[in-house]
């Protein structure tokens, strides 16, 4: 029912324009394209007014015009998009608090969804639009316009019955029975949604509202009678981290009249949502406080959508950084490995020389394949698997880690008998266990035993997801101070750590979980507070089949014929590398000139310097390595030409095209000699620019 009318003039409220009780609300619809406005208005002229407005401007001009119960708005227009017309308009003090719902035809992912809301909008809509749903999405927010300009009409008809005493009775309580209509509606939609509304006392100690909607147990999981019965629940139930912060500003709202916070709270599931807690103090007519009226906004959904978009971010941050640094860590290994290669050819070495000289040289070996498992990891490459025995990766482990530990560690391996051959990729392996077996150190800086173990078993079903079938499970064990449960459920997330600043990247646990998943297994961690911790790395059986296929040892391609000898220029930024591939190309019997840069080199072919073959760098200053080769092959189109890369990913493919073999660092003197023979043995017609 509507109020009696009268000539009195109508008192305004803050914020709200007095209009007729038989004006319909309207609905400003923005869009570009005639058929979306034509259709949209056939749907909604039911409902309230339909406004048209054909681009941004042209509805910021309806804007100054008048009122809107909701308005429409197009992602996608030329000169002003939706996202720039929706801030203009929720910067305008008169326009602000008006609805927006976006439409939209293509743009349902994650970021542009964050990004509509953070510009104020309250609701998405995709093209082609469900009429009904539309309709119903639409009527919220008209019934929700109609009844504050319903409560507006009542609240000044109250004040001019109340002036006109005794004859105004009847009517006043007409006019409260439609208002608590108006209430119960309103809180009817209040309650469909993620928020609790509440009234709390300004010195309010602990904190019991005096009112909260009938939302709060569906947010929380309990009832408000439990909330009166622990006074002290909602204090309790705050996560320990966020605790100091959000009584901070409790005490703070006396003095600044509002407060916004958002914190962690644990619901009666035992999950921790994350709450937006905003409350406002209201004054009575002579300023003294009278009450908070705030809202609690249960916004847990939008921060998982946060915490993947910057998860998404994070990996692609990798990628980036180790691609760039692959090619100078690459040329330091080279250099490294091609000496140690050198003083083994040159120099006699005792056993006892020897064996310090290969475990270097395989630490360096080791060195080189964690950069291209960082550049696996960025790229998502395929892993290259082959059957590995337990015992065989016992000793590579521990001769790695033998001057690692420390003293104060103790380091036992303890494998059961036959335990089957793994099929996974060795030297990865060997990394995750080494990766463990160090993070178990580190848990024990008084000292202690780490037990490392193999063991066969067998999977038949497994809710985790793990397939069924037969397994070999390596396993980390230390006696630290264990993992607390809040912390474990994360310690595989990439870049999560609990190690001080410059101690751990973060990266381990999350490159372990990623090498296990793509070899067809899985990892387990089981750790309890002041016992410890223990790792298991579950691996398949590697079958009769894939024993067979085994790849042939170095001992096969050492076995090669030495060949012919060639006239070699031998190009590279990096001293090192220069001077240690110019010993291995010396050593072989090859004739080696070098330069330091492309300049150089094209100086040297320019004096007419005869030679075989061209190897170069790819990565040069001024002058790139494709560049070199190109203008080397302007006097002479057949020159066979290798190029040499600490990443050969980053190698153009159209460098390839005419002839180019790459070959990657750090590499061997049998990679090297095959490489240049490949290179020599190409048709000639394959080598043409």
């Amino acid at each position: 029912m509507s109020p009696a009318r009268n000539d009195r003039p109508v008192p305004k409220l803050p914020g709200l324009t007095p209009a007729p009780a038989d004006e319909r609300a309207r609905i400003l619809i923005v869009d570009d394209d005639e058929r979306n406005l034509l259709a949209l208005r056939t749907v909604l002229e039911e409902v309230a007014d339909v406004v048209l407005a054909r681009s941004g401007e042209e509805a910021l001009r309806h804007l100054l015009k008048g009122e809107f119960a909701v308005i429409l708005l197009d992602v996608f227009m030329p000169q002003m998009d939706g996202y720039e017309a929706a801030q203009i308009i929720r910067q305008r003090e008169q326009t602000k608090r008006i609805p927006i719902i976006f439409l939209s035809a293509v743009n349902k992912e994650t970021e542009h969804l964050i990004r509509g809301y953070s510009m104020g909008a309250v609701d998405y809509v995709f093209k082609p639009v469900e009429p009904i749903v539309l309709r119903s999405k639409v009527g919220v927010f008209v019934d929700l316009y109609q009844m504050r300009r319903e409560i507006q009409r009542k609240a000044a008809a109250e004040q001019q019955l109340l002036d006109e005493n005794l004859r105004a009775n009847a009517e006043l309580l007409r006019t409260e029975q439609e208002l608590r209509l108006a209430e119960q509606r309103q809180l009817a939609i209040i309650e469909s949604l993620p928020i609790i509304l509440y009234l709390e006392a300004p010195d309010a100690a602990p904190r019991i509202p005096k009112f909260v909607s009938g939302n709060f147990q569906h947010v929380t999981g309990y009832d408000v009678e439990e909330l009166r019965r622990q006074p002290t629940l909602w204090q309790d139930r705050l996560h320990p981290d966020d605790r100091e912060r959000v009584d901070q500003a409790y005490r703070d709202r006396a003095s600044d009249g509002s407060f916004a916070v958002e914190y962690r709270w644990r619901a009666a599931n035992g999950e921790y949502r994350h709450f937006l807690d905003q409350a406002v103090l209201l004054r009575d007519a002579d300023g003294a406080p009278v009450e908070f009226a705030g809202t609690l906004l249960d916004v847990t959904d939008r921060k998982e959508l946060e915490l993947q978009l910057l998860q998404s971010r994070k990996m692609d941050a990798i990628g980036k950084l180790t691609g760039g640094i692959a090619h100078d860590f690459n040329n330091l290994l080279a250099a490294i490995l091609g000496g140690l290669r050198l003083i083994e050819r040159r120099i006699s070495l005792d056993e006892d020389q020897s064996r310090i000289i290969g475990m270097t040289k395989h630490a360096a070996e080791q060195g080189a394949e964690l950069v291209a498992r960082l550049l696996s990891f960025a790229r998502r490459q395929k892993l290259e698997p082959a059957p590995i025995q337990a015992d065989v990766l016992a000793a590579s482990v521990r001769d790695l880690l033998a001057h690692t530990l420390g003293g104060i560690v103790e380091l036992k391996w303890n494998s059961a008998k036959a335990v089957w051959s793994a099929f996974a990729d060795q030297t990865q392996l060997e990394l995750a266990l080494m990766n463990l077996i160090i993070n178990a150190r580190d848990a024990m800086p008084q000292g202690g035993t780490i037990s490392v173990s193999a063991r066969n078993d067998r999977i038949i079903h497994d809710p985790g997801g793990i397939a069924p079938g037969d397994y070999v499970v390596f396993e980390v064990a230390d006696e630290g101070g264990g993992i607390s449960p809040e912390l474990l459920e994360r310690v595989m997330e990439p870049f999560f750590t609990t190690k001080p600043v410059g101690k751990g990247t973060g990266l381990g646990l999350s490159m372990v979980y990623g090498f296990a998943q793509q070899s067809g297994g899985t990892i387990r961690i089981d750790s309890r507070v002041g016992e410890g911790t223990r790792v298991q790395i579950w691996l398949p059986r590697a079958r009769a089949a894939a024993r067979a296929a085994a790849p042939k040892t170095d001992a096969t391609t050492a076995a090669m014929a030495p060949g012919e000898r060639f006239s070699i220029l031998l190009v590279d930024d990096h001293e090192g590398v220069r001077a240690t591939t110019a010993a291995m190309l010396s050593d072989a019997g090859h004739a080696v000139t070098t330069a330091g840069d492309g300049r150089e080199a094209l100086d040297l072919l320019d004096g007419e310097l005869a030679i075989d073959l061209l190897l170069t760098d790819y990565a040069m200053p001024q002058v790139s390595g494709s560049e070199l080769v190109r203008r080397a092959r302007g006097g002479r189109p057949d020159l066979p030409a290798v190029m040499i890369t600490g990443n050969a990913e980053a190698v153009d493919s159209a460098d390839l095209a005419f002839g180019v073999l790459t070959l990657a660092k750090p590499f061997t003197p049998d990679q090297l000699d095959q490489a240049i023979r490949a290179a020599v043995a190409r048709p000639a017609e394959t080598r043409v620019a």
